[in-house]
């Protein structure tokens, strides 16, 4: 019941690093501003895995210029990856760990996905509820890519942008039909590597 107990806090916050991490790393592809809270937040709660080897924090070089990149979720994930090949034994295969380093990355492209979708659903509120939120350049700069093509082909309908549900939809259709492709091959792959 413990070890239970245990296990389910460690892995909520194992995940909330990783979900940090990753709107940490599209918030600098992006080029979204760090100067709002939920940045802020981000950038604080994954600095201590971006120290360069000087001690000194790399966020000012990444919120400056933008043209230094940052993969700690790749590599959280990838680290996760490896830690389950050698749980299999001595000598895991690197077949296996291929595999797993496949299946990390889809399921990063699924969570990539979750980011987007919950970004989009507040931006669009915030547009409705108070467009000048300091909070609201920050989802603009993420959701933006995803939008602008959607917005010049689909014009408002009586002064509603409706490309929003658009992007939901449209992202919804990527996550059941690709990407939950991708992760039942992988498993099944995976599945095959084990016996």
């Amino acid at each position: 019941m413990l070890g239970q107990a245990i296990a389910f806090v460690l892995d909520a916050l194992f995940h909330l690093f990783i979900l940090a991490a990753l709107v940490r790393f599209w918030m600098q592809a992006f080029r979204a501003p760090a100067r709002n809270p939920i940045a802020q937040f981000t950038m604080a709660l994954t600095d201590w895995a971006v120290k360069t080897p000087a001690g000194a924090s790399s966020r000012a070089s990444s919120t400056s210029t933008g043209r230094r990149w940052w993969w700690p979720s790749p590599s959280s994930s990838c680290s996760s990856s490896f830690s389950c090949c050698w749980s299999w034994g001595p000598r895991p295969t690197s077949r296996r760990c291929r595999l797993l380093l496949f299946f990390a990355f889809v399921k990063l492209i699924r969570l990539s996905i979750y980011v987007f979708m919950g970004a989009i659903i507040i931006q669009a509120v915030l547009s409705w509820v108070n467009p000048h939120h300091p909070v609201a350049p920050f989802f603009q700069a993420l959701t933006r890519p995803f939008l602008k093509p959607f917005q010049r082909a689909v014009p408002p309908i009586g002064g509603v942008d409706i490309t929003p549900v658009l992007v939901l939809i449209a992202l919804q259709l990527v996550l059941i039909l690709p990407v939950t492709w991708l992760e039942t091959e992988s498993v099944r792959m995976l599945q095959r590597a084990l016996l």
